[in-house]
């Protein structure tokens, strides 16, 4: 553990549970504390290596040269974040992309499900979380269809975020062509040496033409249909243009990783000619612990110390490092208009409150809290100052940002950006502000509860 040189905070975490579960920790730490980020998971051909190698090459020489003609011109403004992005995060920028904001589960699946039957070459899905239920049948018997038709249908999913989901639940599918693949799938029964590396990335790529990403998982509760949090409040996006085909070919590493019956980018169609769709620039942003460098936690911290004027955050989970801490901190503290939206209910009660642990110090420098009480918020967005945002899968958590396989798509859009930023003040209608002056209310048992909790917040 000292060896590997690991954060601080998350070998004094693991020090803490060794230390008082000796026995039983000794255990967990085998089965939660590998090390990936110096195993190369995803092996790239030699081919793919060198196109991808030389474009972002040519496009690092059109950002220093200054070559790049920005459809909007606030984006302008971003370049360095972009040029950042590329060359660490590998992430192309593309400008000739339309959006479309889903920000209910019923809207999100309408148009899924339409875009599924009007496929005609592939579907490719991943998801963190898939159900035995009213819409995870229905979306089983959409893909059978096609399948029968001759269409191609991948589905990847996540073996610990589907454990509950019986095999036969894909059987339909499989008998009608489709493929299946587990992400790190359990070799022993109730026993997954990776269980602390998940695949929590939500794709949907159609066509090679037509992509979603965002929070939203299959199932019923998804729909609002889950009596115990109602409305489920999130946020997907359906994008066509260039950054489809970044979608799918992280789609395609993380399939070829984990199936059997691996996709070659030579395959024809799955990357088409893609007309101009819209105007809107994009990178597609991946992290997880195969990497040494935590990317979307690095986009957030650049986007944070870029606003001039407001920074409106969303997210079900509020479990920041340091660095990204200190980073909202000195927003707040240089007068930006920080503004933060957390459910009012919680999912994962440790989570929840090691969450609040995080809040009084940023409270009392001015911050402003919300909590969402029309059902539960399962949003991960951020927008800063009405010009760029992200959506994606990462939570503002430190398992998302260092243990989960995670993406987002950052948009350097003004109008995007403000409709986004629109959203979020029409969910302040459905929130109670959490000041800091009820902050500090709270017993002495939920204080305490909370600081024991914080400890352990790194392996959370």
């Amino acid at each position: 553990m000292f060896m590997e040189r690991r954060n601080v905070g998350v070998t004094w975490a693991w020090l803490m549970v060794l230390l008082f579960l000796p026995a039983v920790g000794f255990v967990v730490y085998l089965v939660l504390g590998q090390n990936l980020s110096k195993k190369k998971l995803y092996k790239l051909n030699k081919r793919t290596k060198e196109t991808m190698a030389a474009l972002i090459e040519q496009q690092r020489r059109e950002f220093r040269d200054h070559q790049i003609v920005f459809n909007d011109d606030a984006a302008e403004n971003y370049a360095d974040l972009i040029y950042m992005n590329l060359t660490s995060g590998f992430a192309l920028y593309t400008q000739n992309n339309n959006v479309a904001i889903f920000t209910n589960g019923p809207d999100k699946f309408a148009s899924l499900l339409d875009d599924i039957e009007h496929a005609s070459h592939h579907i490719h899905l991943m998801y963190y979380m898939v159900h035995n239920d009213k819409i995870g049948n229905k979306l089983i018997d959409a893909l059978t269809v096609k399948a029968k038709q001759g269409v191609k249908v991948r589905f990847l999913v996540d073996d610990i975020g589907s454990s509950a989901l019986s095999r036969d639940f894909f059987q339909p599918l499989l008998q009608a062509g489709g493929e299946v693949a587990y992400f790190f799938p359990s070799k022993i029964p109730y026993l997954n040496i990776r269980v602390n590396y998940r695949n929590h990335r939500k794709l949907a790529v159609i066509d090679g033409q037509i992509g979603y990403i965002g929070g939203f998982n299959v199932g019923d509760e998804y729909m609002g249909r889950n009596a115990r949090f109602g409305f489920w409040r999130d946020t997907h996006l359906r994008i066509t243009g260039y950054a489809v085909l970044q979608m799918q070919a992280h789609y395609m590493m993380d399939w070829n990783l984990a199936s059997h019956s691996p996709m070659s980018r030579e395959v024809l169609g799955l990357y088409p000619p893609t007309a101009n769709c819209g105007t809107t620039g994009i990178q597609i942003v991946s992290s997880g612990p195969n990497q040494t460098t935590e990317q979307i936690k690095n986009a957030y911290i650049k986007m944070i110390f870029s606003a001039k004027k407001s920074i409106y955050l969303q997210t079900p989970y509020f479990i920041p490092d340091e660095s990204l801490l200190n980073a909202i901190k000195l927003a707040v503290l240089s007068g930006i208009d920080v503004r933060i939206m957390l459910p009012s209910k919680p999912d994962h009660k440790m989570v929840y409150w090691a969450t609040f642990s995080y809040l009084g110090e940023l409270l009392a420098d001015g911050m402003k809290c919300y909590l969402y009480e029309k059902g539960f918020l399962h949003a991960k967005s951020m927008v800063v100052d009405g010009h760029i945002a992200s959506v994606g899968t990462a939570n503002v958590d430190i398992r998302s940002f260092k243990l989960n396989f995670e993406v987002n798509a950052i948009l350097y859009d003004t109008e995007t950006a403000e409709r986004l930023q629109r959203i979020f003040e029409d969910d302040m209608l459905d929130c109670t502000e959490l000041t800091y002056e009820d902050y500090k209310q709270r017993s002495m048992l939920e204080r305490f509860r909370e600081s024991c909790v914080r400890l352990l917040s790194p392996i959370l």
